[in-house]
């Protein structure tokens, strides 16, 4: 049975089987990237809830595998090098992930440049304006007397919309075939919804989105990576 005891994360989340991945995550966008990844690469991992709050993502134990204190986090007990490793930030988690399994990465080197170029679309783009229109629209900024943040974060998502709205034209998914890229863009879209803000960036407008979610939602293993951990 492996030994975790070096990481001092699982002190306040034990491990019930140390021998398969641990995951220490909340269903946010960034969260389900990884639960829909391990279940589509069909790796047998264990979740832990870590709410958004201080007491868990700033605890001392949660700072010890991400002093960004920001979830999700892993611990892969079989490393690359055949001894336990730590990973924090969700693309270099879905990397990780994508390397070890030999899937959703592209089967050809020009294929990986692709699907790399896009989930840092999403990591440097689509995920953290999104997240500032959600600041700006729904949550505390919405409430500031000058819109020009607001403006500001609604142009910059419809800008982004309509890149990937393009890109889809006439495929299924962003490379033409599922990847990490699309597991790391759709929880972002459907972001969208909880900001009740797809009205005021033009939604409707992006025709190739809609279907896109659709098909990403309706897939097995993405309807559990969802929901894993629960909320409750």
């Amino acid at each position: 049975m492996s030994d975790l005891s070096s990481f001092p994360i699982t002190k306040k989340w034990p491990p019930q089987n140390p021998d398969i991945l641990q995951l220490y995550s909340f269903p946010t966008p960034n969260g389900v990237k990884v639960s829909i990844a391990l279940e589509e690469m069909g790796i047998p991992y264990e979740a832990h809830k870590v709410t958004l709050s201080d007491a868990d993502v700033k605890s001392p134990e949660f700072l010890s595998l991400n002093p960004n204190n920001k979830i999700p986090a892993i611990i892969d007990p079989k490393g690359p090098d055949g001894t336990a490793v730590g990973i924090f930030e969700s693309g270099a988690i879905l990397i990780y992930l994508a390397e070890k399994s030999g899937m959703l990465i592209g089967q050809t080197g020009a294929e990986r440049a692709h699907v790399l170029q896009w989930l840092m679309f999403q990591m440097g783009g689509l995920g953290p304006m999104l997240g500032q229109l959600g600041f700006f629209y729904k949550f505390a900024g919405s409430e500031w007397e000058d819109k020009r943040p607001q403006q500001r974060y609604i142009a910059e998502a419809k800008r982004l919309l309509g890149v990937l709205d393009r890109a889809l034209e006439g495929k299924d998914w962003i490379t033409g075939t599922y990847s990490i890229a699309d597991i790391a863009i759709a929880p972002w879209l459907r972001g969208l919804d909880f900001y009740g803000a797809k009205g005021a960036v033009g939604w409707d407008d992006h025709k190739n989105l809609a279907a896109y979610l659709d098909r990403f939602t309706a897939r097995p293993a993405v309807q559990i990576g969802l929901v894993t951990p629960p909320r409750e």
